[in-house]
């Protein structure tokens, strides 16, 4: 019995250690603080749909960071990201809100670092609601509503593959590819690109929602920083995100 227990011992051992290790968190190379973006929001033919904020809050142990969009027909898009950026990136808490007649249906959406989920939505079209909970197994480096600081800390040449929970609205975990194509005045774009195994595939073609590939602009020179995103904001038509400059009453335009 003894020998029999030696033997298993040893086998789980040589199985654990020829397991693949899951995909590691991204390291920290420029740490984020207290910030407060202006943006707009654009169709893909450039006519301004909505304004809107990037709040970030720097807190003991984590960041908070918002992204609020606000339409111009009363549709409401907010974002909001809960991190840690202890030597790597790594999502505690998300909130994803849209409503209005600017989405195809209301979504309102939580994921903890736990994997634990929450998705209401309802559709503008017919009424219908649905709701999806449960609990995901979530890799190190999920990072829904972190692409941009994400894009910041890349290697420009080489980019890597990480993690988003797609919401369909069932949640779905898949492989985000950041591939660098293209460099211009310290101006990096990414290219990101969801990569779907062939059920997701199919079932995306089937219900006509197959994801196009989205496009991000790093500044690299100096400080890195976010310049331009252009693709879905989750479902939906491709939209660009441009900074702007404040506006207040009686400023110079």
């Amino acid at each position: 019995m003894g020998v029999r227990l030696l033997l298993l011992g040893a086998l789980l051992a040589v199985a654990r250690l020829g397991s693949p290790a899951g995909p590691a968190a991204v390291p920290v190379h420029w740490s984020e603080g207290t910030l407060h973006g202006f943006l707009e929001l654009h169709t893909a033919g450039g006519a301004l749909i909505a304004e809107g904020d990037l709040l970030q809050v720097a807190r003991d142990s984590d960041l908070e960071s918002r992204l609020v969009f606000h339409f111009s027909d009363g549709s409401l898009f907010r974002e909001t990201v809960t991190f840690t950026q202890h030597g790597v990136f790594r999502l505690k808490d998300y909130r994803l809100e849209q409503q209005g007649k600017a989405f195809e249906a209301d979504l309102d959406v939580s994921l903890a670092a736990s994997g634990a989920y929450d998705v209401r939505t309802t559709s503008h079209k017919d009424g219908k609601e649905q709701r999806y909970t449960g609990t995901l197994d979530l890799p190190a480096d999920v990072y829904n509503g972190l692409i941009p600081i994400i894009g910041k800390n890349l290697d420009r040449q080489a980019g890597r593959t990480v993690h988003i929970v797609a919401f369909t609205p069932k949640p779905y975990v898949i492989p985000l590819a950041m591939v660098p194509s293209g460099e211009e005045n310290k101006v990096v774009r990414f290219t990101l690109k969801p990569k779907l195994n062939l059920l997701q595939r199919v079932g995306a073609a089937l219900k006509h929602q197959s994801p196009p590939d989205s496009y991000i602009w790093i500044l690299t020179q100096d400080v890195p920083a976010f310049v331009r995103f252009q693709g879905p904001l989750y479902a939906g038509p491709v939209w660009r995100i441009d900074l702007t400059r404040p506006r207040w009453s009686g400023a110079d335009n």
